[in-house]
């Protein structure tokens, strides 16, 4: 099978608030950044199809769809949308080089939330009826049970979450998109009160405005365009029952995509140094290494720092979505591009991303890219 790979990458924003821009005219900085680095390539000839991952709730806008051709230089020309996460999206550009029907595939995500101004009610909306007729004021209420039945499945304590926003918002520094990195102690994380309980508003990534665009191409293609392109060995996305509440404390929608990506890639998991997992809460990086196979006590493994770098696999060493904020659809490929940075600036061979959409839902996708 002919790999796929990545040879242009471009974003703007990741910071609470662009106000000089709208969310079209982030798209467009985005993609002129993407094709200048994909080697100065036009879209209006050289791109094939065009993906954009959006979703009406978020954008106030009915078919919002319809916004996406034009920033991207994809008008009157073969355009689909993915109502779902960034790295769903460079899936579907990975199936559309792989059948045959593209050699060059442009995937698009954004996200304004300072825009919205009912964040709130969108999220309350979400939840499905099992879950709605609880009635819970806090939005946050599904991420704090499934932290506390974590605790109790491995006997976790709130310093280990603490150790996570330690660590990630300390990573941040050295990411040019991390806006919310710092030098914490545990004891700044400890010393806030709950958002929800064993959560603080430090254990919970902050929103930010953002847009990335990557240039997909075919094995053949990507080599024309660059001698050292980023290569996606294997992907995929699973959802697991939103009703099933004693899936709780774990994270079986990443557990079965890893292991289909795993085999797709051909890939033994101890090949594996880096992993760029989404970290919306504190728990759920741990959670989520422990689904991607990286380890069977992801508690103890922080504790013994296996999880920074030169450890038994380095976790978000950019910082993760704690540092960077989270920009709703687009947080795939904010984790896709910390891999990118990462394995260009040489610290990896390969590296695995975990997206997930956030609460309520039980859905998330798993790439492995090398190169």
């Amino acid at each position: 099978m002919q790999k796929v790979g990545i040879v242009g990458v471009g974003w703007y924003g990741f910071r609470p608030n662009t106000r000089e821009v709208s969310f079209r005219e982030m798209m467009f900085e985005a993609s002129t950044r993407a094709y200048a680095d994909a080697g100065n390539i036009n879209p209006r000839t050289d791109v094939d199809t065009f993906i954009s991952c959006q979703e009406d709730f978020w954008e106030g806008i009915a078919i919002a769809d319809e916004f996406a051709p034009d920033p991207l230089g994809g008008a009157m020309r073969p355009t689909m949308t993915v109502t779902g996460d960034g790295l769903q999206g460079i899936l579907h550009g990975v199936m559309h080089i792989l059948s045959g029907l593209s050699n060059v595939t442009v995937v698009e995500s954004h996200a304004k939330p300072s825009d919205i101004l009912t964040m709130k009610e969108i999220i309350d909306f979400a939840y499905d009826p099992i879950f709605g007729r609880i009635g819970a004021k806090n939005v946050h209420y599904l991420a704090g049970l499934d932290a506390v039945k974590y605790m109790k499945m491995r006997n976790a304590r709130r310093e280990d979450f603490a150790k996570v926003v330690v660590k990630n918002k300390r990573n941040g520094l050295k990411n040019p998109r991390a806006s919310f990195a710092s030098n914490l102690t545990e004891n700044d994380v400890m010393n806030r009160d709950y958002v929800i309980y064993p959560l603080s508003d430090l254990d919970i990534a902050k929103f930010v405005d953002g847009a990335v665009v990557i240039v997909l191409a075919s094995e053949e293609v990507a080599r024309k365009f660059t001698d050292t392109p980023i290569w996606i060995e294997g992907i995929y996305s699973a959802t697991d029952s939103t009703l099933e509440l004693s899936s709780l404390g774990e994270a079986k929608y990443l557990k079965i995509a890893s292991e289909k990506a795993y085999e797709m890639a051909k890939v033994n998991k101890k090949e594996i140094k880096a992993a760029f997992v989404d970290d919306t809460y504190s728990y759920k990086e741990l959670q989520h290494v422990e689904a991607l196979g990286l380890s069977d006590n992801a508690v103890a493994d922080l504790r013994e720092g296996e999880f920074e770098e030169g450890g038994k696999v380095a976790v978000n060493p950019l910082g993760g979505l704690l540092a960077e904020g989270r920009p709703l659809e687009v947080s795939g490929l904010s984790l896709l591009l910390d891999a990118i940075d990462y394995l260009k600036e040489g610290k990896a061979e390969k590296a695995v991303v975990a997206s997930w959409r956030g609460v309520p839902t039980f859905t998330g996708a798993v790439a492995v890219v090398s190169r």
